[in-house]
């Protein structure tokens, strides 16, 4: 799916311009939101843990063992949920996903023992399988490759953004609804949390169109003009496509090169809210707001470096230079040990290098891979060997806070992955993913 633009760029990019933009006010937003949805169950475990181990009677190993298990689910079903996706369409699918994680999600306002807890963390895994790829795969059916990178930070943001709102959101449940009727605060925590991903499951069902076909809100020219330039819609060899996409060794440098960015990521996500109560921050409101804080900043790192990467045509030094910031701050972490102000000033910068490269890293499968079948099974067998690292970091960073509190060496060792991360990066050859430039000018779209 390597892309050259004809000898007429500039014409070109002038027609796509405002078709590309329509297309985004129609798709993003939804898309943006169950996004965002999916990363705030990702955040209020993390701020849940706060109140639940005690009354669960858990250990911050079990935590990060149940924690991990999500991982399991997920990383297991990811490529059959594409598959899937690609046979009965994108807006069944999605909606499908995006109503049973809330259900399931929901749900764990009901656990009352550890066991229930793991049992309910898989399902949720195994319903949400195949969201973000999927996304990331009906995306490239709908932009051309030099659009990519800013579409993908407009529906990426998600990430920071769900720490944003649901930090003090989270926070401000716990503290607020704290004994309410009689129920734990956490309970309350996942269950008011759960209500969004199931709405706008039922939105993407009414309302996103399988394909640029089925798009009414496009004329029969501009239809056509997409349709040439983007990943084309297949509804076979989905089988076929997984085998190739196992076989596929960029595939899996990929994948591992996310996973090691990811390792760095989900280990701020899901102990931050720890570390700060360590440091003194009694409030749960207030570890929501100071959490809000790396991630605003990493939100618009997201969207600065996708625009310029797409601006520039060039990719690998959009990854590599900010992933190699987010490491170094992460690794001179141990050194914040009992200053807040420090912490959060070393995370931020780490968050807005590792989220930051981001955008430009998902666009490379749809510009390296060969078919549309293969492009969909390689962005999810990249998504399930990067999301190995999830359960990687919940499992051994419980475990080392249950035999060393306190340890906050475990991000040197993180760091070093991250940088790993940006060194597979280097490897990949910049011909092969590097796109036609876009004119400042036309970069609204």
């Amino acid at each position: 799916m390597n892309a050259t633009l004809p000898t007429d760029a500039p014409r070109m990019n002038n027609v796509l311009a405002p078709v590309c933009g329509r297309v985004a006010w129609r798709l993003l937003p939804l898309l943006f939101l169950g996004f965002l949805a999916s990363y705030l169950d990702r955040v209020n475990v993390g701020f849940a843990k706060l109140r639940m181990l005690s009354d669960l009677s858990m250990s911050e190993a079990s935590y990060g063992m149940g924690a991990g298990l999500f991982f399991l689910g997920y990383i297991v079903c990811e490529m059959p949920s594409n598959a899937l996706m690609v046979r009965v369409g994108a807006r069944r699918w999605l909606a499908r996903i995006l109503i049973t994680w809330g259900l399931c999600s929901g749900a764990m306002a009901f656990v009352r023992s550890p066991a229930e807890f793991y049992v309910l963390r898989l399902l949720l895994g195994i319903a949400e399988a195949g969201f973000m790829p999927g996304v990331l795969f009906y995306l490239s059916q709908w932009f051309p490759p030099e659009y990519r990178a800013r579409v993908t930070a407009r529906f990426m943001v998600g990430i920071p953004l769900a720490s944003v709102l649901g930090g003090p959101l989270s926070g401000m449940i716990l503290d607020m609804m704290a004994g309410y009727g009689g129920i734990a605060g956490w309970r309350w925590l996942f269950f008011v949390e759960a209500v969004p991903p199931v709405l706008i499951g039922i939105a993407v069902f009414l309302y996103l169109p399988d394909s640029i076909a089925q798009a009414r809100f496009l004329t029969p020219a501009q239809k056509a003009l997409l349709a040439a330039r983007c990943v084309p819609v297949d509804h076979t060899h989905s089988l076929r496509a997984m085998v190739d996409a196992l076989r596929n060794r960029r595939i899996w440098l990929l994948g591992l090169a996310d996973g090691a960015l990811l390792l760095g990521l989900y280990t701020i996500a899901f102990w931050l809210p720890s570390f700060l109560r360590e440091a003194g921050v009694v409030s749960s409101l207030q570890v929501g707001l100071l959490t809000a804080i790396p991630n605003i900043a990493a939100a618009i790192a997201m969207i600065v470096n996708g625009w310029h990467s797409d601006l520039r045509g060039e990719r690998k030094r959009h990854i590599i230079v900010p992933v190699l910031i987010g490491a170094a701050a992460l690794a001179l972490l141990p050194l914040a040990q009992g200053s807040v102000m420090v912490a959060i000033m070393l995370i931020t910068v780490a968050n807005m290098g590792i989220l930051g490269a981001l955008p430009p890293f998902w666009t490379l499968p749809s510009l390296m891979l060969p078919e549309a079948a293969t492009v969909a099974a390689g962005l999810a067998l990249v998504g399930a060997i990067s999301n190995l690292a999830g359960f990687m970091a919940t499992d051994l960073i419980g475990w080392a806070r249950s035999i060393m509190p306190g340890s906050w060496g475990i991000f040197v060792v993180f760091a070093g992955c991250v940088a790993m991360g940006a060194g597979m990066v280097v490897t990949i050859p910049a011909r092969s993913i590097n796109v036609a430039r876009t004119a400042p000018a036309e970069h609204n779209g």
